[in-house]
């Protein structure tokens, strides 16, 4: 079991950036790829970025690559999500998650743990 709690969420202007953070107890999160998904009000959940176990692959979706970058600490046992020049349509909830999966995965069932979620609001 893996416990999963993300921070770092907020307001923050279009243009401007956040980052967030994920916070692992009760298992090594080396043991794990990471990911980052969003939920926007009224739509689906969607894929973000994920890194593998080492910390040397790293995947993106469409929307945000080149804006967002994923990281992880294995010796703190965290992962974050550096995002810069962020736009209104950023607006969503972002939640962490592992999977035991080999490599980096933008499928959300492939996910086994999940945090709670940290709103982030993105004005015009």
């Amino acid at each position: 079991q893996v416990h999963l709690v993300e921070s770092g969420g907020g307001l923050a202007q279009a243009g401007g950036s956040l980052r967030l953070s994920c916070a692992a107890s009760g298992r090594t999160l080396s043991s794990y790829v990471l990911g980052w998904f969003r939920q926007a009000p009224g739509k689906e959940r969607e894929f973000v970025a994920a890194i593998s176990r080492s910390g040397g692959s790293t995947y993106y979706a469409d929307s945000v690559q080149g804006r967002f970058t994923i990281s992880r600490d294995n010796a703190k046992n965290t992962g974050n999500l550096q995002m810069n020049s962020l736009k209104p349509e950023d607006t969503a909830v972002y939640y962490c998650a592992t999977s035991r999966v080999v490599a980096v995965t933008a499928e959300g069932y492939k996910y086994d743990f999940w945090g709670q979620g940290t709103q982030v609001t993105v004005s015009s």
